[in-house]
């Protein structure tokens, strides 16, 4: 009789104890937690198309210059973005695909040859610039040439 009474006894306080840990409070707010997404925000870039500008005032975008590399630099941050970075001649147009909005010193570098000398463009990278080809098209000047 004692053992019945103790099983007995054991099985109300292990009910007990189990109703205890399934309230209805704890199994509402797991029903209200929200899904976690692994998504990141995204910035607003834009696609840049780099060309030259003559002496004489000519826009150009087509032949080989002697350019290493044309530069972006962020004029809020420092952060410098560049088209390729080895020296040499280079074709116009070059492009730079991911630019983050912002102010920018556009300068270029200088080839191989040292044959050209090149000035700097300070522009503003926005929705305002983009073109109908989808590009906003920054023309480096030409300062001297020999």
């Amino acid at each position: 009789m004692k053992k019945s009474i103790f099983t007995v006894s054991a099985f109300i306080g292990l009910l007990a104890v189990t109703t205890s840990f399934t309230s209805k409070e704890i199994t509402e707010t797991h029903k209200g937690c929200s899904e976690i997404t692994d998504k990141t925000p995204t910035t607003q870039t834009y696609k840049i198309r780099y060309g030259l500008l003559s002496k004489n005032g000519t826009k150009i975008l087509s032949g080989n210059y002697d350019v290493g590399s044309f530069l972006a630099e962020n004029m809020a941050t420092g952060e410098v973005y560049d088209t390729y970075y080895g020296g040499g001649f280079q074709s116009v147009p070059q492009y730079y695909d991911g630019l983050p909005a912002g102010t920018y010193t556009f300068s270029v570098m200088q080839g191989q040859g040292g044959w050209v000398g090149y000035g700097t463009v300070v522009a503003t990278v926005s929705d305002a610039q983009v073109d109908s080809e989808g590009y906003i098209t920054i023309y480096i000047p030409i300062i001297w040439e020999e």
